[in-house]
């Protein structure tokens, strides 16, 4: 199991553009293989901040979802301008037991 942040920095006045193509990206990715669950942030220090954390089974369904051309017709961020800046991508690995205090 891989964890995905994706980080978004949203200009001003587009954060309820931003979220509603997110729920159509929702609805894609709660159909791809490998996909467990994704949710939505939004930093509560830094308006129009937000980051999307995604639980896939391995990394090769994740870029399977992002090079997939479902997922290119949804997202457009350049045509509607709503990113302030390129998204960054973060891959973290399966997570390991936690040690739990008897």
């Amino acid at each position: 199991m891989i964890t995905v942040g994706m980080n978004y920095h949203v200009l001003p006045g587009k954060d309820d553009l931003f979220v509603s193509v997110f729920a159509k990206v929702l609805q894609v990715v709660d159909e791809m293989p490998g996909h467990a669950r994704t949710r939505l942030l939004r930093d509560v220090f830094s308006e129009h901040e937000y980051v999307v954390l995604s639980e896939w089974s391995d990394e090769a369904s994740f870029r399977a979802f992002i090079g997939s051309e479902r997922f290119r017709n949804i997202v457009d961020w350049g045509r509607e301008n709503v990113l302030a800046g390129r998204p960054t991508h973060h891959v973290y690995g399966a997570q390991a037991d936690l040690a739990r205090p008897d």
